[in-house]
């Protein structure tokens, strides 16, 4: 029978992990249990941060908080919203589009490295992310970077343990650096374009001096018809003249049958950014999820390519760099037709949800180079050596020797 351990300190986490390195017993690392995204993870038993919880230090005036892993990603918004300050890199809720509940933690944010649309102008969750605390495969208790500075390892583990899933070790505390909150935000919308045009709106308005802060196109908004996004953060008197400009500069370069706004209302723009942030007009639909990065200029060729193969809907984000495609068609043939267009333009896909009878072989992270991947076995050995922590998950093959 499976077992859940839930340690309540670093030293009992490190303690556990310790023994399960001795026995060379494997262990399924989670956090709130919100984002199931990977390969089946080869082990039974199950080791939770959920007990590893509470904010540890906040400097609202040194624009710095420290976090232990297990803490809600709401708590801490809570706690920031309170000092009109937040994570810049505006993490995503991913819950409605996994189907899943549960608490999303800081610390599965960071294993996972979630970013959203505010990402191309303030910076993915690694750079907001200045310190951390893991235990290694080995049950040895690591920190670096933030108010410590210890690096022993020769690696900036900070960056490398953002978006690792648990494979090289378990995160225990996180620091950041924060930004202001915005005190208001205004939207560029431009409704009936088709994706090409788009992407070069987005381009546009991406290389103005206006300070856009998200730059997104769906196929379908939530009327159905296709529409365009682009946001200004700031100020209200910066927000309006930004916003302003931006029409004005745009609506040259439109199509006739084009129909072009902006919205300033708090609640309507809030709500079209999460729509947005957590892919919401795929939530609850059928098919899988696959969430592809490449140029933000080849987005529309990649897109066309596919659509051509099969039937799929879009969303971009990030200017177009980041594209979410939820398709029907089995994973296995997906698989093959998504990764063969990414490839053509130097970009990868990552099967983001599986479809829901769970058939198909399909790894869910794009397969690296060989000479990439053999880096990322050597780390994974170094970390964790007798293979025990998330063994499978982000590769199908064995990883250890």
């Amino acid at each position: 029978m499976a077992e859940l351990f839930k340690p309540d300190s670093e030293a009992a986490l490190a303690e556990l992990i310790r023994g399960r390195f001795n026995t060379v017993a494997p262990l399924k690392i989670a956090g709130g249990g919100t984002r199931p995204v990977g390969n089946p993870v080869r082990a039974a038993d199950i080791l939770s941060t959920e007990k590893l919880s509470g904010i540890t230090l906040y400097e609202p005036g040194a624009l710095t908080l420290v976090a232990q892993a297990g803490t809600p990603l709401q708590t801490i918004v809570d706690a920031l919203a309170s000092e009109d300050q937040h994570l810049p890199f505006e993490p995503a809720d991913y819950r409605a589009l996994l189907g899943t509940e549960g608490v999303s933690t800081i610390g599965g944010v960071i294993a996972a490295g979630v970013s959203g649309p505010r990402r191309m102008q303030a910076g993915s969750a690694r750079d907001s992310l200045i310190g951390v605390r893991f235990v290694s495969g080995e049950g040895e208790a690591i920190k670096n970077g933030g108010r410590v500075m210890k690096n022993v390892t020769g690696y900036d583990l900070v960056k490398l343990m953002c978006g690792s899933h648990g494979t090289l070790g378990v995160l225990t505390e996180v620091s950041f650096k924060l930004l202001p909150r915005p005190r208001a935000t205004g939207v560029v919308l431009v409704e009936g374009l088709d994706d090409r045009t788009a992407i070069t709106i987005l381009a546009r308005a991406l290389g103005s001096p206006f300070d856009v802060t998200g730059a997104a196109h769906l196929q379908k908004g939530m009327d159905g018809n296709p529409v365009t996004m682009i946001r200004c953060e700031g100020l209200p008197e910066s927000v309006n003249y930004r916003t302003g400009r931006l029409k004005e500069m745009l609506a040259p370069l439109l199509p006739p049958q084009a129909q072009l706004a902006i919205e300033s209302d708090p609640e309507k723009t809030a709500a079209g950014w999460r729509w947005v942030r957590d892919v919401e007009p795929f939530a609850g639909r059928e098919g899988s999820i696959w969430r592809l990065s490449v140029k933000p200029s080849d987005g529309p060729d990649v897109v066309a390519r596919i659509s051509g193969k099969l039937e799929s809907q879009a969303v971009y984000d990030w200017g177009g760099g980041l594209i979410w495609l939820n398709t029907a068609t089995p994973d296995d043939e997906a698989a093959s037709l998504i990764r063969s267009a990414v490839d053509g333009h130097g970009g990868h896909a990552t099967l983001f949800r599986r479809q829901a009878d769970g058939k198909g072989e399909a790894d869910a992270f794009h397969p690296e180079a060989p000479r990439i991947a053999a880096i990322s076995q050597n780390l994974r050995r170094q970390f964790d050596p007798a293979g025990i922590l998330n063994p499978g998950l982000m590769a199908r093959a064995v990883e250890q020797a």
